[in-house]
């Protein structure tokens, strides 16, 4: 009687196996991860957010580009090609992203921003961007904070 049950005790795995598997490309597919998911409603709670992680030596950096007006269409630019896929292309978030004109994020100070984009926020899927140059960081820097101070449908141009 107990090889008789072998088959069907296989399928039965197989068949579970499949399942969860599906369930879990469907969940990649979508973007949904439950762990995100109570992540953001615990930041929303405590009111604490991955910019107030950044250390006090980081949030005290000044741009050093922030009097450079160039600085601003150079950050737009590597928006497009490195953040507009997740925050989308006017930075006002996707379920993927956080929206970036958000007054959370226009009242950071610059320093806790380029931190962030340095060190990128991984199990949220945020890269960590280290890689692109400083001065390239600072231009990110500079775009962002300069969408506090204009509409999302001049910034799409």
């Amino acid at each position: 009687m107990r090889g008789q049950n072998t088959p069907w005790l296989a399928a039965l795995c197989a068949s579970a196996a499949l399942l969860l598997a599906s369930i879990g490309y469907a969940r990649q597919e979508t973007g949904y991860s439950p762990r995100i998911d109570a992540k953001t409603a615990k930041e929303k709670i405590s009111g604490e957010s991955e910019l107030d992680r950044a250390p006090q030596k980081a949030r005290a950096k000044r741009n050093p580009l922030g009097n450079d007006p160039d600085a601003i269409a150079a950050g737009r630019k590597l928006f497009g090609m490195h953040c507009a896929e997740c925050h989308g292309g006017s930075a006002e978030g996707t379920h993927r992203a956080p929206n970036l004109r958000d007054p959370e994020v226009q009242n950071a100070p610059p320093g806790a921003i380029f931190w962030l984009v340095t060190n990128g926020i991984v199990w949220h899927g945020m890269p960590v961007w280290s890689k692109l140059p400083e001065p390239q960081r600072w231009q990110l820097v500079s775009y962002i904070k300069s969408l506090g101070n204009q509409s999302p449908t001049s910034t799409s141009q």
